[in-house]
């Protein structure tokens, strides 16, 4: 599983650049994205069942509905979820901040980066690169 980290400013469009890449690498393979939700938490619904699961201690609660599956893990540490998505068969995990973790990172902007692969690149030289990135 490659790991390609997209790393810059707020407002930079990391967003905007990882919705951009995903179709493209969804040709490639199974894609994944953990955000850094940075300075908010996660609201989870008060009341619901899996909330109150979660609030309970159970390491994962799960809902699924009729065209999706909500996962929480208990957990926030993003090594925890990269193990999750390497076991679910994930080629590609992208994650989108953790500015301090030192994967190659994609800048987007003018974020001074000592582990930067690329500089506000284009999709395709993403592609072209991938063997630039950390294989997990």
């Amino acid at each position: 599983m490659k790991i390609i980290q997209v790393a810059g400013h707020a407002n930079s469009g990391k967003t905007t650049f990882i919705s951009t890449l995903i179709p493209v690498l969804k040709l490639r393979g199974r894609v994944g994205v953990i955000k850094h939700l940075g300075d908010h938490d996660y609201h989870l619904d008060e009341g619901k069942d899996t909330t109150i699961f979660f609030e309970n201690g159970a390491d994962i609660s799960a809902g699924i509905d009729s065209c999706k599956s909500v996962v929480t893990l208990n957990s926030n540490d993003p090594d925890d979820l990269l193990l999750f998505f390497k076991n679910k068969g994930i080629d590609f995990a992208i994650i989108e901040g953790f500015k301090t973790r030192d994967f190659p990172k994609i800048i987007i902007g003018d974020l001074p980066s000592d582990t930067s692969a690329l500089q506000n690149p284009s999709v395709d030289q993403v592609i072209s690169s991938l063997s630039s990135f950390e294989d997990y």
